[in-house]
């Protein structure tokens, strides 16, 4: 089984994602390799919290551009977790 650090890489704290988290659903940066069943084992052991379920979405890189040189950005993928009713909320979002 994979590492869970090397699963989430990071909380994705947005305005969006704050606001979802009154629905009791947390937002995540994950490895782009990573599918919905190895998210759902990560944020449980990491967190200790009981997942209900798990949403991806792969994210394309923005166009960058610095002078006449121009570039893309890293494709990305998230993960919205929802937790069960009645679970303990994740602390690194309060």
């Amino acid at each position: 089984m994979k590492n869970p650090h090397d699963i989430i890489l990071k909380p994705l704290i947005t305005e969006k994602s704050t606001a979802l988290i009154e629905e009791n659903k947390y937002t995540f940066v994950v490895g782009k390799n990573a599918n919905k069943i190895e998210i759902k084992k990560a944020v449980e052991e990491l967190f200790d919290v009981e997942v209900r379920a798990v949403n991806t979405i792969n994210m394309k890189g923005k166009k960058r551009r610095v002078g006449v040189h121009q570039g893309y950005r890293p494709d990305w993928k998230k993960a919205v977790v929802t937790l069960q009713d009645g679970s303990k909320p994740i602390e690194i979002f309060e």
